[in-house]
């Protein structure tokens, strides 16, 4: 990750009570990507699609020494790598996953950090580093923690943001530190694209033979504004100190709790469930206020030998029904040890979200809006575990067993097949014997499984499936023919023959039973 920033005299803070290795100072700016080479040996890619194109955004450092690059064609990239290791970029994971960040720096090193870019991070480290030891033992301990995330970063500290931005994305150091009053000298051989600026803005300049930072200093405002817009003079200005820059900080919200003192230790499971009561109709009126739901709420019971109880319950959408919270808790009062008794108990919700109004025709028994199943499936993961629910949705494979993908029990399944597949598909093929076929394209005559004889009354097909080459080089030739087959007694099955029954690279000829139908 990258880190730019300005720079001030040393002065009090509030942090200077905090432990010198818990805490910074400075502005800076971070740049991270994932250390591909430590997680995969193979070359590797992300991609996103745009209608049938897939475009490349991201390389691991093996598939750049290939020559990919963002912004090539997945399909030039697998023709130029053969053992290509390419995946869905998921830019709303990278978005949460830096947000995070950013709430993690703001409550341990310096209180103004934000998100910069698809892949950086603002610090205004003013009046913190010397918490750390001084800048560079800081930008030393943020990469060792970012390592310990797999993450590699590079991390530049200057007088202006703008400079900042630019050190760390286009300079060659893993730590920049750069002097106050130098960012115009640092930066001037560096590339218009340090400056962030429009692609329009970009083209337009590589049309008047602009190529470097330093090409724009001794034109005059007038015409630079005229020829490549406003917002080039102000980044300009942004980036070498005479313009200011705000930064806009992520603010950590400190996580809803309710407390409840009780005057003489309890004991009993009533009077544990009505405290527990008490709490949620609290909790839920606190949630209101906030506008927020609860996803996880925790309870912490303090006994009187001073051990601590605890548990826990989640909920697959954000909620504030205080009637299903404590059905939730009363599922695992059995977890509860009260001991000699209990004399405060907490309730917390460390995962919340956004949460509105909720229209009322959704609550009377005439209305046509469906009814919310996030209560049953909370009760049913309660008792059967989180693992137990899910829903089945397809996933981009022609391969059928990767095909198919799990997903959380109120997501919404898309993109099922126009074919038709099993209801109840194998784990993994196996194998059929004694079968008897006529070649290439017939369905089989008869074929034992699992030790029972079977005799095909009909049969459709076959429908051709290749092996996927780009994941599997010894899927390169394979093929797989698929039959609908329904045997004597009215059972249906899904077999298919390894081979297209013509060339022998495509398969040995051999028979699996992958599925049956309902």
């Amino acid at each position: 990750m990258r880190e730019m920033g300005r720079r001030s005299e040393h002065a009090e803070h509030p942090f200077k009570a905090m432990r010198a290795d818990d805490a910074g100072s400075g502005s800076a700016v971070i740049s991270a990507a994932p250390t591909w080479a430590s997680l995969w040996g193979r070359p590797t890619v992300l991609i996103t699609r745009t209608g049938q194109r897939e475009t490349i955004v991201s390389a691991c450092p093996a598939a750049l020494d290939f020559g990919l690059r963002p912004g090539m064609a997945a399909a030039h990239a697998r023709a130029l790598v053969a053992d290509l290791d390419v995946r869905d970029a998921e830019p709303e994971a990278d978005a949460a996953m830096l947000e995070r960040l950013a709430l993690h720096a703001a409550r341990q090193w310096t209180p103004t950090a934000s998100v910069s870019g698809p892949d950086g991070l603002w610090f205004d480290l003013t009046g913190t580093t010397h918490l750390f030891g001084g800048e560079a033992r800081f930008c030393q301990r943020l990469l060792r923690f970012l390592e310990r995330l797999g993450l590699t970063a590079r991390i530049a500290i200057a007088g202006t943001p703008g400079a900042a931005h630019a050190l760390a994305r286009f300079g060659n150091e893993a730590v920049t530190l750069l002097e106050s009053g130098r960012e115009t000298q640092a930066i001037a051989d560096m590339p218009l694209a340090a400056l962030r600026l429009a692609p329009e803005a970009l083209l337009s300049a590589s049309r008047f033979g602009l190529e470097r930072i330093a090409d724009l200093y001794p034109m005059p405002r007038g015409p630079l504004a005229r020829r490549l817009g406003l917002r080039t003079v102000e980044r300009l200005d942004q980036a070498r100190g005479s313009l200011a820059e705000p930064i806009v900080p992520v603010v950590p919200t400190q996580a809803p709790v309710v407390t409840l003192r009780l005057l003489e230790p309890i004991g009993t499971p009533e009077s544990i469930a009505q405290v527990i009561s008490d709490l949620v109709d609290d909790l839920v009126t606190l949630l209101q206020t906030r506008g927020l739901g609860a996803r996880i709420v925790r309870l912490k019971a303090d006994r009187v030998d001073g051990e601590a109880q605890h548990l826990a319950i989640g909920a697959s959408r954000a909620t504030r029904d205080g009637r299903h919270l404590k059905r939730m808790f009363a599922l695992k009062m059995d977890g509860l040890d009260p001991g000699l008794g209990i004399e405060v108990m907490h309730l917390t919700v460390p995962h919340h979200e956004p949460l509105g109004a909720m229209s009322a025709g959704a609550l009377l028994e005439t209305s046509r809006k469906e009814r919310d199943l996030a209560p049953l499936v909370d009760q049913l993961t309660s008792r059967a575990g989180p693992s137990a629910l899910f829903r089945l949705s397809s996933q981009e494979s022609d391969v059928p067993e990767r095909a198919m993908r799990r997903l959380a029990p109120l997501a919404t399944p898309k993109g099922w097949p126009g074919w038709k597949r099993p209801a109840r598909l194998l784990k993994r093929p196996e194998r059929l014997s004694n079968v008897v076929a006529l070649l290439p394209d017939h369905p089989p005559r008869r074929f034992t499984w699992r030790r029972q004889d079977y005799r095909v009354v009909a049969g459709d097909g076959p429908e051709r499936v290749h092996g996927e080459w780009w994941r599997n080089t010894q899927e390169m030739w394979a093929v797989r023919d698929y039959f609908r087959v329904e045997a004597e007694g009215g059972q249906r099955f899904w077999l298919f023959r390894r081979g297209d029954g013509v060339d022998a690279p495509t398969g040995d000829l051999s028979w699996y039973m992958h599925g049956m139908f309902g």
